[in-house]
């Protein structure tokens, strides 16, 4: 009996660790990612942009945060945060599940976010999403980049972002279709692969109604910001 239940608790309580050398071959492990800290160059403003991630987890469970957002003239403009649970679900890939909150411009929105991330063939970096918020709302991301490796320390990186939306929301100045597309270039030197100064081109085009909402904002809606910034992860 006693042996019974001996092998009883092992299935129940440790059925995931395998023990070599005294170690788990499936340790808790953290990863701060800085993809974007930059100043683009801009009429009159200068804004400071930030694009950064982290997780905590395992092999196939991790918890990610992601911020994004925009800093001109002393406020922050622009502020997204998203809070997921990542499940590993083929070989460089994840599903992920949680919560995004656009905290600038206000009022805020709030959605649950359904995403899946991984290496697609070609080393292409991809990262989807789709969102639904309430009343009716929903949004979908798509988010490409792409490595080039000029030398050992030298890289080119193109990317680009896609935001489309279900419906008009002029509080926050987003209206239904494609609402914008951003791409960029930027080339970095690997000081060390944990940082890199970069130097680039971004390019910025809002369409339909988020396009007709800037016009009337005196803004614009085609724009070209060289930028210059870093990148590390830790």
């Amino acid at each position: 009996m006693k042996k019974h239940l001996l092998l009883l608790f092992s299935a129940l309580i440790i059925p995931t660790f395998s023990f070599a050398g005294g170690k788990t071959d499936d340790p808790l492990l953290t990863m701060l990612n800085v993809n974007q800290l930059e100043i683009r160059t801009a009429d009159g403003d200068n804004p400071l942009v930030w694009d950064a991630e982290g997780w905590i987890g395992k092999d196939l469970h991790k918890l990610w945060i992601k911020t994004d957002g925009e800093y001109v003239d002393s406020k922050v403009e622009e502020a997204e945060l998203q809070l997921l649970y990542s499940r590993a679900v083929a070989p460089f890939w994840d599903l992920q599940l949680g919560w995004r909150r656009d905290i600038r411009p206000t009022p805020n929105r709030d959605w649950l976010a359904f995403g899946l991330r991984g290496l697609a063939p070609y080393f292409f970096d991809i990262d989807t999403a789709l969102f639904i918020g309430d009343n009716g709302r929903t949004a979908a991301r798509l988010q490409a980049e792409y490595e080039v490796m000029l030398t050992q320390r030298l890289v080119l990186a193109p990317e680009i972002e896609l935001n489309l939306y279900g419906k008009n929301d002029p509080a926050v100045g987003i209206g239904s279709g494609l609402s914008d597309i951003e791409a960029g270039l930027r080339l970095r030197y690997e000081v060390r692969r944990e940082f890199a100064p970069y130097i680039g081109v971004n390019w910025t085009r809002l369409y339909g109604q988020t396009a007709d909402y800037a016009r009337a904002e005196g803004a614009d809606v085609d724009d070209v910001q060289f930028v210059f910034g870093i990148r590390a992860w830790f």
